[in-house]
């Protein structure tokens, strides 16, 4: 058995292992990164970067299908169709592109890549399955063991994923478009992909055992999300359990918590986002016997565990699964293993739901801020008074602050709107930087822009908005 040896040892190449090896390297720090798949994880490979290829595609293919029906641009366009196939080889190359940046960049920073399957020995110990090559056909001793294995869909017992039952990954990359696609939960993984085959040409039906969509954002912010649910003609079916599949396969059979009704929903196709997991079991975690948090591995505000100098970050570790969080810890760790003096306490994480429209959460909303004994005051700005809007034909929506009411001090920022995605990072420098709303209100900001409803947000919050 080969035997190397190296100070930090990291396993999982997804944002938060390429990022915390890339900063590691920086820093001069002797490191091995080992990784089963594909650099870039979950997040480059069959998840953030391919969905939001694809719901682009399906935004375009609606759009050129709108303009075939008498648009009021005065845009007209006949022979609409899509060609699937290479919508998914344009997604396909914008992944490769992505993974092999991260390669080169890993490349470029001295981190020796390994790609094989890892298994951990002990705390200092693990064993790397090479493709091809023997059981355990190298063996890596390491000073620090960063785990940043990301996370994996949740399978319901009655309906395992294979043929017809797929799962996200297999939802981003479909050799040929469903007629009639059952979405089995309305969190934000199964409405993005939900819309985008909707846009495609697909029927398609959400089943939701909660009482509305979006169970995890505030009422207001998903009401102009199930409007455009609606208006794209999907069926949504709310207070609903899934049983499993018809015997035949070609339906899906439901209950109404009302009356306790069972009935079938025929499908094609079943997507199944019920949420996803921490990546706890196949790779010998159990035999370091870290202290847990239900399914997740504990941490402290530094990403060590139980352990002396095992370090876990990203969906391994819970809530919030975000990339962004996982970037963020991957960095922080690689710095603290370098003498520097750092803690991971952000001020907010933004969060944003690929819908149509969008969805931001940055920070507090007015319910969390309540719960949280803040007395807040909170303001709305509506697309419907935003010029820009108004010429992208999108004015549903609003952008919502929320400020500690003693002194004005934004304690959250809620948006919903086509293109929201872009505005988080205003959200959140405005929260970590410690703006009030005067701040907000006093800087002028670009027109026309939807930022500008950022701005009206803060000033109505102060009593003297201008355009509403």
């Amino acid at each position: 058995m080969n035997s190397v040896s190296t100070t930090l040892l990291v396993i999982g190449g997804g944002p938060g292992g390429y990022v915390a090896a890339i900063r590691a390297g920086q820093l001069g720090i002797p490191t091995i990164l080992v990784e089963a798949e594909h650099l870039g994880g979950t997040c480059l490979n069959i998840g953030c970067i391919p969905s939001k290829a694809l719901i682009h595609a399906a935004e375009e293919f609606e759009k050129a299908r709108h303009y075939a029906d008498n648009s009021p641009l005065g845009i007209a366009v006949s022979g609409v169709k899509i060609d699937v196939a290479r919508t998914v080889e344009w997604k396909d190359g914008i992944v490769r592109r992505l993974t092999g940046g991260v390669g080169a960049l890993l490349r470029k920073h001295g981190v020796q890549v390994i790609k094989g399957w890892a298994r951990i020995v002990d705390g200092k110990t693990v064993e790397v399955t090479e493709p091809g090559a023997a059981e355990g056909s190298m063996r890596i001793r390491c000073e620090h063991l960063l785990l940043a294995t990301g996370s994996q869909a949740v399978e319901l017992p009655f309906m395992p994923f294979g043929g017809a039952v797929i799962s996200s990954t297999e939802a981003l990359s479909p050799e040929t478009l469903p007629q009639r696609l059952v979405v089995v939960g309305a969190g934000y993984i199964g409405l993005e992909l939900g819309i985008a085959y909707r846009k495609l040409g697909a029927q398609v039906s959400v089943v939701e055992a909660m009482d509305r969509i979006l169970p995890a954002y505030d009422e207001e912010l998903v009401k102009p999300v199930a409007a455009s649910l609606k208006r794209l003609g999907i069926e949504v079916h709310l207070n609903t359990s899934v049983l499993g599949m018809t015997e035949a396969g070609d339906a899906v059979r439901v209950r109404g918590a009302a009356g306790g009704y069972e009935s079938q929903l025929e499908a094609d196709r079943v997507l199944v986002a019920v949420g996803r997991k921490p990546r706890t079991k196949g790779y010998g975690l159990e035999s370091l016997l870290l202290d847990m948090n239900g399914r997740a591995v504990r941490i402290d505000n530094q990403c060590r565990t139980s352990m002396r100098n095992v370090w876990a970050i990203g969906d391994i570790t819970g809530e919030p699964m975000l990339a962004h969080r996982a970037m963020a810890q991957g960095e922080m760790v690689a710095e603290i293993i370098a003498g520097k003096r750092r803690h991971f306490a952000p001020s907010a994480i933004p969060a944003v739901c690929y819908t149509d429209p969008e969805v931001v959460v940055v920070g507090l909303t007015p319910q969390e801020a309540e719960r949280n004994g803040l007395e807040c005051v909170t303001a709305n700005f509506p697309f419907a008074a935003n010029g820009r809007a108004m010429t992208i034909e999108s004015t549903d929506g609003f952008v919502r602050v929320v400020a500690r009411k003693d002194n004005h001090l934004i304690v959250g920022w809620q948006a919903v709107g086509r293109g929201v995605s872009e505005l988080s990072a205003a959200f959140s420098q405005s929260i970590e930087l410690g703006a009030q709303l005067e701040d907000v209100a006093g800087t002028i900001h670009a027109h026309p822009t939807l930022g500008e409803a950022v701005q009206e947000a803060a000033l109505r919050a102060l009593g003297h908005a201008l355009h509403i």
